[in-house]
């Protein structure tokens, strides 16, 4: 299969589709997630894997846009713990370094190790595995990246701090995305939906209430503004399934309140 990632070999994309897809797979290395549904659609990838959110650093909202414009469907998920290292070719310190080149997320979660060292730079880019690709290729020294132990691994670069990311408790929650193919798996115990309501007063109270009377565990919600009509707002639900018959009965009972009810996915619960 050819993969959809964002970021190049080494990225946490390239690590969670080794995880799932295992070795001996080919990848498309996108530095936008715009890419892939359009590579998607244009049946130049067979599968794409986008970052969905992050417990630091909360909902990926345009991803959510992107899966809902393009009419992807989520196969899967996989969580993958964050492990950010400040790498650097090999005999540099952290005395040696003048920047520091990464994502800004993974600037923005290593904040608190970095503000010990003011003197040095930091420069946000599109990848983390990309610039530590960089650094090797064209042998930088005084700089370093922030990235995960597979980029110093690929690039041959030293680790010169572990585990820099303020919050150790630090996971982020990938979906794996294809085009709608009509295949829902038996063993499906999730869905992510997307939902608008009707004007009706009190109708999201309502529709949430159906879930929780149908025994729907709601392990997410988020909603994100209708372009075209200002103040107006879709949601997007990943509920957890124990019976099936529930959460059909359901879908059929919040159709009442909503004006438009979309199924993104039906996929087994990772976590």
């Amino acid at each position: 299969m050819k993969i959809g990632i964002q970021g190049t070999i080494g990225s946490f994309h390239y690590k969670v589709a080794k995880n799932v897809f295992g070795e001996g797979q080919e990848y498309a290395e996108c530095m936008d997630f715009n890419e892939i549904p359009i590579l998607l659609h244009q049946n130049r990838i067979d599968k794409g894997l986008m970052a969905i959110e992050n417990t630091i650093a909360g909902a990926i909202l345009p991803n959510y846009a992107l899966i809902d414009e393009y009419k992807l469907y989520i196969t899967g998920e996989y969580y993958l713990p964050i492990q950010h290292h400040l790498m650097a070719l090999p005999g540099q310190s952290i005395e040696n370094i003048r920047e520091v080149w990464s994502h800004p997320m993974a600037l923005l979660q290593c904040r608190k190790f970095l503000r010990q060292y003011p003197q040095i730079k930091l420069v946000e880019e599109k990848d983390t595995a990309e610039m530590a690709k960089i650094i090797r290729q064209k042998q930088l020294e005084g700089i370093a990246a922030i990235a995960g132990y597979e980029a110093a691994r690929i690039y041959q670069l030293n680790i010169i701090a572990e585990s820099i990311q303020t919050n150790k408790i630090n996971a982020t929650r990938f979906v794996i995305v294809d085009k709608k193919n009509g295949k829902t798996p038996d063993n499906f115990n999730k869905s992510s939906l997307k939902f608008t309501l009707t004007d009706e007063t009190g109708s999201l109270l309502k529709v949430l209430q159906i879930f929780a009377d149908n025994n729907l565990n709601m392990s997410k919600i988020q909603s994100l503004p209708i372009i075209d009509k200002p103040w107006e707002y879709a949601f997007f639900v990943d509920v957890l399934i124990e019976k099936k018959e529930s959460y059909y009965r359901a879908l059929e009972q919040i159709k009442k309140y909503t004006n438009e009810l979309k199924i993104l996915g039906e996929y087994q619960n990772m976590k």
